[in-house]
């Protein structure tokens, strides 16, 4: 009985082991694929990687009328390598497709191809573009 206990905690701790993925970092990182204008009041967007390997992906968004901040957190997620990992705010009805590695973050379609698109420029880059890479560093 011993024998088949201590196989059975051996296969699970195998198991368990090849399940676990190398995630990038830990910990969190602020984005800001959208550029949009200055003053604005545009959301602050950041992804957080638990130790589980669990993504999270949330904003902060203060009001410059009233100072009232509105924040929301959700969990995307195992992260996986290349990964297309759906991002759903419930409170403004945003959802968007992204993947990301160590270094930087992408708006991507459904098969994980980098978007190019008017609203990924910054004012003074849309003057000269008509579209812009869809990507953004991660800062710690």
């Amino acid at each position: 009985m011993k024998k088949i206990f201590s196989l059975m905690i051996l296969c699970i701790s195998i198991f368990t082991l090849a399940q676990q993925v190398k995630v990038p970092f830990t910990g969190h990182r602020s984005f800001d694929i959208m550029k949009g204008y200055s003053g604005t009041g545009t959301p602050h967007y950041y992804v957080d990687i638990k130790n589980n390997g669990d993504v999270h992906f949330g904003y902060v968004q203060v009001n410059q009328a009233s100072g009232e901040e509105t924040k929301e957190e959700i969990n995307a997620g195992k992260y996986a390598p290349n990964k297309v990992m759906k991002v759903v705010f419930k409170k403004y009805e945003e959802n968007f497709l992204v993947k990301f590695d160590k270094d930087k973050i992408y708006l991507t379609d459904e098969r994980g191809n980098i978007l190019h698109l008017e609203d990924c420029c910054s004012s003074s880059e849309s003057v000269n573009k008509d579209t812009c890479k869809c990507e953004s560093e991660l800062y710690k």
